[in-house]
């Protein structure tokens, strides 16, 4: 008998039944993680549809159905369906005719299977008739699934080599979905792990922070480091650090905190923030993400001694890092949000002090007993501030 798609809220979207109209009978299938996410019972983000169809027949047929559409990858087959509820990708079968490990040259396909084959993963092949939910599977995809197992399609080593990068993506969906690693996978990755040397920095970045933000990656990171793939992206953790993500994680389950991808990362790098830049540069990362690389290297043990000073200091969000980082409780947060500190300038002034640098000295003295004092009201801050205008 068929297996057949539980029928998930997403698949009766009446805007989804127009698209499948206007592309015709026959000429649309749901693929890749909105099926395979629908099996497992997981929550459904994307959308991909393909289709035989060729692009310009597809955008030709949306037009006349009043569905705008977007060129998202034209020389790959892909064009977007903008539709309420949630845009969809359109992409036309194809295969590979060459591909350097970075980027693939396709050709058109009408052959179901064809596309399936050019996929990375068995539980990613998997196809949906959106009138009947039918599942189409070509490579053993529902039985891995069931059994968990993220199993390259074909040979591992020619999957790898068609684009590096599924070395990264083989160990993120191992984390989120595998029970056991493949060992087949492992000795293609282990092989082939110099060749992630080819990417762009901005697609391991992506990787790897997709990776770290999964519930608990920390086995699998672990397992990386054991067949010598984290080395070559992130050559400076080690073991010291990769036990530091095994603390942060079960810190972060301790205080019902949600995983982060960006302070896990923190986490498996020294704690150095020259590194930390370095590693955010490279990865290319933003400013604001070098800068919480950068702040959650500077954690110390003192940061336990004034939590909310740290906050008031660095922010919520680096706060929360090195203190997790730090094995420190965040109770002390429940409840509170950080102030403004309640001073300005101006008043200074009012007392008689000439605009210039001893404004700007007075303030930050003055701030830092507003600190030190846990923050207290205005009144006391005017105490402060009459308290130290007598001492110049």
């Amino acid at each position: 008998m068929a297996k057949t798609l539980p029928a998930a809220e997403w698949t009766k979207r009446p805007t989804l039944d127009a698209l499948v109209a206007a592309l015709g009978k026959g000429n649309a299938r749901w693929v890749g993680g909105a099926v395979r996410d629908t099996l497992l019972g997981a929550p459904v983000s994307d959308i991909d549809c393909a289709t035989p169809l060729l692009p310009e027949e597809v955008i030709a047929r949306l037009k006349d159905a009043g569905i705008r559409t977007v060129p998202t990858g034209l020389t790959h087959g892909t064009i977007t369906a903008l539709i309420e509820g949630g845009n969809v990708e359109i992409t036309t079968l194809r295969h590979d005719v060459s591909t350097d490990g970075r980027r693939a040259t396709v050709k058109f396909a009408s052959d179901w299977k064809d596309d399936a084959a050019r996929r990375d993963f068995t539980i990613n092949a998997l196809y949906a008739d959106p009138d009947t939910l039918e599942i189409h599977d070509y490579f053993g995809g529902l039985a891995d699934l069931e059994a968990r197992r993220v199993r390259f399609i074909g040979d591992a080593r020619e999957r790898i080599r068609e684009d590096h990068l599924r070395i990264l993506r083989y160990f993120r969906f191992q984390a989120r979905f595998g029970a056991d690693l493949d060992a087949k996978a492992e000795e293609a990755c282990s092989e082939l792990a110099e060749t992630l040397k080819a990417l762009s920095r901005e697609r391991v970045g992506w990787e790897l922070l997709n990776l770290l933000r999964l519930p608990d990656p920390g086995s699998t990171v672990q397992r990386m480091y054991e067949l010598g793939v984290l080395q070559v992206v992130l050559p400076e953790s080690g073991k010291r650090e990769l036990a530091k993500l095994t603390a942060l994680i079960e810190a972060e389950r301790r205080t019902n905190t949600a995983p982060d991808g960006l302070r896990r990362l923190a986490a498996v790098l020294p704690a150095l923030p020259n590194i930390a830049i370095s590693v955010g540069k490279r990865l290319r990362l933003s400013r604001q993400q070098c800068g919480r690389l950068a702040c959650a290297a500077e954690r110390n043990e003192q940061d336990q001694a004034d939590p909310r000073a740290l906050a008031y200091r660095h922010g919520m969000e680096s706060a929360v890092d090195r203190l997790l980082m730090t094995n420190t409780d965040l109770s002390t947060f429940e409840g509170w949000d950080i102030p403004e500190f309640p001073l300005k300038g101006g008043a200074i002034i009012q007392h008689g002090i000439k605009p210039g640098p001893q404004i700007a000295r007075i303030l930050s003295e003055i701030e830092d007993q507003w600190i030190a004092e846990g923050f207290p009201e205005e009144a006391r801050v005017s105490a402060i501030l009459e308290s130290k205008l007598a001492q110049e």
